[in-house]
């Protein structure tokens, strides 16, 4: 069975991203992590991504990622853009970026079904309100949380509107980075 690796930039005061409408943009992880991106964490993006053969979005995540990698070329850009793509929206009607499906129907259904499927690892980038479905039905097999040495001050916190009872998980792994990046990963319990 394949397994569903979900990876998420995570400031040390817990932001993931801007609040929408923007209330602050500087809380982006393109703009609080961007000074961290160096080769040990290319390197571990770049594990993570090649032990994939699909990815699964949530349609911020997705319109996101579209945005930025489909005008994108090189061997990183070239692997995003050729993946299968699974989009999780209630609003979404169509997918644009190359090699999107939109899920119909049930997602936990959806999901369990790509997994039971033989491939490798399906990747899922961002924590949003998709994980309340993912989490409640567990289906993530690992969560990579990558904690950067930086405090945001405003934004998004992690889990923040997922809506899910509390979840115990266990600590699997630590990886260290010299820029102070220090990736936990959690597998269920």
């Amino acid at each position: 069975m394949r397994k569903l690796i979900e990876s998420t930039f995570v400031s040390l005061d817990g932001i993931i991203d801007d609040t929408r409408p923007s209330t602050a943009s500087r809380a982006e992880p393109q703009h609080w992590g961007q000074p961290y991106w160096d080769a040990d964490h290319n390197g571990y993006a770049g594990k993570l991504l090649t032990s994939a053969d699909a990815m699964l979005l949530g349609r911020v995540t997705y319109e996101g990622f579209a945005e930025a990698w489909s005008v994108r070329s090189g061997p990183d850009a070239d692997m995003f853009n050729e993946l299968p793509k699974y989009v999780a929206s209630r609003t979404l009607t169509e997918t644009t970026w190359k090699n999107s499906t939109l899920i119909k129907g049930d997602v936990a259904e959806e999901v369990a079904r790509l997994k039971e499927q033989p491939g490798k690892n399906i990747m899922k980038w961002g924590t949003g309100e998709l994980d309340r479905t993912l989490v409640e039905h567990g289906l993530v097999d690992e969560f990579h949380f990558w904690y950067f040495p930086v405090v945001v001050g405003a934004g998004k916190h992690l889990f923040e509107g997922a809506g899910f009872d509390t979840t115990h998980l266990k600590l699997a792994d630590i990886d260290r980075f010299d820029s102070g990046i220090v990736v936990h990963i959690y597998v269920p319990k």
